[in-house]
């Protein structure tokens, strides 16, 4: 099995991280599901004082993904942004959208986030 992806902390320490225990539980599967989650480019996960972890803000009050989280990771990914680099661009606020890229995923899907996910690629 393959190491788990993940990439140091960059969030602000506000910003909630759950183990993936916790995200697994919330999202009903077991903990090699997200595991498999975070290889697929459904999510991206940061070490927090050692512990790997997924931002609370990546998982809806529902117990699902984020719509719109895997498809903005993949276009990052082919844009070349490392998985620090995403972390970064989606908790980065932007005064053109409501709040952060994460804000605007979690408020309409995405769509608009993804088009400019897009566009950093050009």
């Amino acid at each position: 099995m393959s190491a788990t992806p993940s990439t140091d902390d960059v969030l602000d320490p506000q910003v909630e991280v759950l183990t993936l225990p916790v995200v697994a539980d919330r999202l009903g599967l077991p903990v090699t599901k997200v595991r498999q989650a975070l290889r697929d480019g459904q999510l991206v996960a940061v070490r927090r004082d050692g512990v790997l972890g997924v931002p609370a803000e990546f998982i809806t009050d529902e117990g699902t993904i984020v719509k719109g989280l895997p498809g903005t990771i993949t276009v990052l990914a082919d844009a070349g942004f490392t998985q620090e680099e995403m972390v970064r661009w989606l908790f980065t606020a932007d005064d053109t959208l409501p709040g952060r890229p994460i804000d605007a995923l979690r408020a309409t899907g995405g769509r608009e986030v993804k088009r400019r996910a897009q566009a950093l690629a050009l």
